[in-house]
């Protein structure tokens, strides 16, 4: 190998290693020790809270089965004939009680229904205890039919994730999305609509206070996004741009060392 392709292949070395991200700035949780077992009670867990525009998916059972259907949706139901406060869309047949502007449902034989505050459990004891004036030890199951977050940028596979489970995590939405890539800034957003109030909030992947941060649980509709680090928008909206460099910067030094 001569001096000339020797210079050549240091330019090419330095100008690629000078968009790379430091391995510092990829690992988590790294105050989180990793020579022993820890354990930690979880305190920052509190059960979703119902919001207007929810879609409630709620199932009655009790020991007159003839009687349940009024309160049951059913994928067989026409337009015509589904029970009040149903809400359906024919295309997909997603059907539930959607929760009102004013945050109440409303149910059969009980009418309007305060669900907004509450907790899936906290409707089905309350909704156990209206329908006790019309069924036989009736039996309640709520679930939030709409339940989804979203996570943007710097990910592998950005997008709106659905889950029947009320209990989902930063953590596990951000797997969801195909996780990080490894130019994706560890210091992430958190968007949260709540009561007509937005809130950003920064959460830091490198530290394990994420797990007892009270937003390490996320709610419905919540949204995470993921900054991309300098070099990968610069990689991004210049990689034309620095493919010239390169070559002009090639050429230059070989004009230059033809010289010598």
């Amino acid at each position: 190998m001569n001096f000339k392709h020797l210079i050549a292949i240091v330019l090419v070395a330095l100008l690629f290693f000078s968009s790379c991200t430091p391995y510092k700035d990829v690992p988590y949780f790294q105050d989180l020790r990793r020579d022993t077992t820890l354990k930690e009670k979880i305190k920052n867990f509190s059960s979703l809270t119902i919001q207007p525009g929810d879609l409630l998916g709620i199932h009655v059972t009790s020991l007159n089965h003839a009687a349940d259907a009024i309160y049951n949706y059913d994928l067989t139901l026409t337009t015509a004939n589904t029970p009040l406060g149903i809400d359906r869309q024919e295309q997909d047949a997603v059907i539930g009680y959607l929760v009102d502007a004013k945050g109440d449902i409303e149910f059969p034989t009980i009418g309007k229904v305060k669900v907004t505050g509450l907790s899936t459990s906290e409707i089905s004891l309350l909704l156990e205890t209206k329908l006790s004036e019309f069924l036989t030890n009736p039996l309640v199951n709520v679930r939030i039919k709409n339940f989804k977050i979203s996570v943007l940028g710097d990910v592998l596979h950005p997008g709106n994730f659905g889950s029947l489970n009320e209990k989902i995590t930063v953590t596990e939405a951000i797997a969801m999305a195909g996780d990080l890539n490894t130019t994706g800034i560890r210091n992430i957003l958190l968007i949260r609509e709540t009561d007509g109030n937005r809130e950003f909030i920064p959460l830091d992947l490198t530290s394990k206070k994420l797990f007892d941060s009270p937003y390490y649980y996320l709610k419905n509709n919540d949204v995470i996004y993921v900054q991309p680090n300098k070099a990968r928008v610069s990689a991004a909206d210049s990689g034309y741009q620095r493919a010239s460099l390169i070559i002009s910067a090639l050429s230059v030094l070989a004009i230059f060392l033809t010289k010598i």
